[in-house]
């Protein structure tokens, strides 16, 4: 695979875009962990865009690879991913992150958000 500077360039605009969703939604919110979406951005962007078999249209699609974020407190990544990559989840809703009756609440829930795999928690809870 060749790249580009502009290809280069292309993908910083991408993992900066992500960073700035998650980080925008935990400022919005008053609450959350900005930490895991800054650094790791740029990982979950080359996994989302270049390896992993996800298909936006049919997030149910059964050879699909699942992404599985253990540290659910990082969810304003996951949920920047999921809006980026095509999954039915609008920019009203990552505004509306950590927020009652939203579906981008601060642990990723299965069935709640389209693309969510896991239901995860806090850290050491199994």
């Amino acid at each position: 695979m060749r790249t580009t500077a502009s290809d280069a360039a292309l993908d910083q605009l991408c993992v900066n875009a992500i960073r700035f969703l998650a980080v925008d939604a935990v400022q919005q919110a008053n609450s959350g962990h900005p930490g895991l979406p800054l650094d790791a951005a740029p990982m979950t962007y080359a996994l989302w865009t270049r390896l992993l078999k996800h298909d936006p249209a049919h997030p149910q699609w059964f050879d699909r690879d699942r992404f599985i974020l253990s540290a659910g407190h990082g969810s304003a990544l996951l949920y920047s991913l999921l809006h980026l990559c095509g999954y039915d989840l609008p920019l009203a809703q990552l505004k509306q992150f950590r927020q009652w009756g939203s579906i981008t609440p601060g642990h990723p829930e299965r069935g709640l958000t389209p693309g969510v795999e896991v239901t995860t928690g806090p850290l050491g809870q199994g």
